[in-house]
């Protein structure tokens, strides 16, 4: 009877002959791999080339940055009144940032239910809305934020605006996948007790979602305090409009104490937010590996 480490090598040789096909390198698998990779890498050295990036270029880039940190340093908001208007600037974006989020997500919540498949079954709808959200989130914020201005003026009501318009197109594809991915079996079970089609999503498939879109809606608000920030450059109001002129007028003082507010309010709502995240889907805090 064959003990040891030669039975180990006996068990090894059988297994590598009855699965032969297996352990052999699959050249077809090889030969794939080859062309997708070199299906990106040409349109990469193209783009490269076009775009006429130099690496010797961002090197020096990276030194010119360094220094304007060291001018940067200390940041001081030049006198009380300067840093009082700071603050109101920073508040504004804050504003800008929660009105234009929640604005979208009331809006796009509705409309998102007729994108769902498993809500509305007619195929012509939800297709039609869904290129409805794609036209509308096709636009960047900053160039919603230029309409919006046109139209109703400089302020902080065109940044609202155009966070809320840049933000709907976002949040009703996020959100109808959300119904989409909903279990069907509660769902069911409502609909066998008698009920209608809209309590049963009521009652069965909103439950399920509701934690997934508040925390995407949570995760925006976040993300769309630094997009109040540039919005705020070509007039929709905020602190953008402070650190434009700063750099306009190389105040890199005044420069650093206003990025270093922004630094300090992003990560304060990220803290925060990622709290009730975790609180919203049943968990207290994050998983530690």
């Amino acid at each position: 009877m064959i003990r040891g480490p030669a039975r180990i090598a006996v068990d090894a040789r059988v297994l590598a002959a009855r699965h032969s096909s297996l352990l052999r390198p699959q050249r077809g698998r090889l030969l794939r791999r080859a062309l997708v990779l070199a299906a990106l890498a040409v349109p990469l050295a193209l783009a490269v080339h076009a775009l006429d990036i130099g690496w010797l270029r961002v090197l020096a880039g990276l030194g010119k940055l360094g220094d304007l940190v060291v001018l940067m340093w200390p940041p001081l908001p030049g006198s009380a009144a300067s840093a009082a208007l700071y603050l109101r600037g920073l508040a504004e974006s804050l504003a800008i940032a929660f009105l234009g989020t929640l604005l979208a997500a009331l809006l796009a919540f509705p409309v998102a239910l007729l994108a769902a498949r498993n809500v509305v079954p007619n195929p012509f709808v939800h297709f039609t809305v869904r290129r409805g959200f794609d036209a509308v989130r096709a636009v960047d914020v900053l160039i919603w934020a230029l309409l919006w201005v046109s139209a109703v003026g400089l302020g902080p009501f065109a940044g609202v605006l155009a966070i809320a318009c840049s933000d709907f197109g976002i949040f009703g594809k996020l959100f109808s996948e959300a119904l989409e991915a909903g279990e069907r079996g509660p769902v069911d079970g409502v609909r066998a007790t008698g009920s209608a089609r809209t309590q049963a999503v009521r009652w069965g498939l909103l439950p399920q979602v509701m934690p997934v879109i508040a925390s995407q809606v949570l995760y925006f608000f976040e993300s769309n305090t630094r997009s109040a920030t540039i919005i705020g450059i070509v007039g929709a109001g905020g602190i953008g409009l402070h650190l434009t002129e700063l750099i306009r007028t190389l105040d890199w003082s005044g420069t650093g104490f206003v990025v270093l507010l922004i630094l300090v309010a992003v990560a304060v709502i990220d803290r925060v937010s990622a709290r009730l995240r975790f609180a919203m889907i049943g968990r207290g805090r994050p998983a530690r590996p």
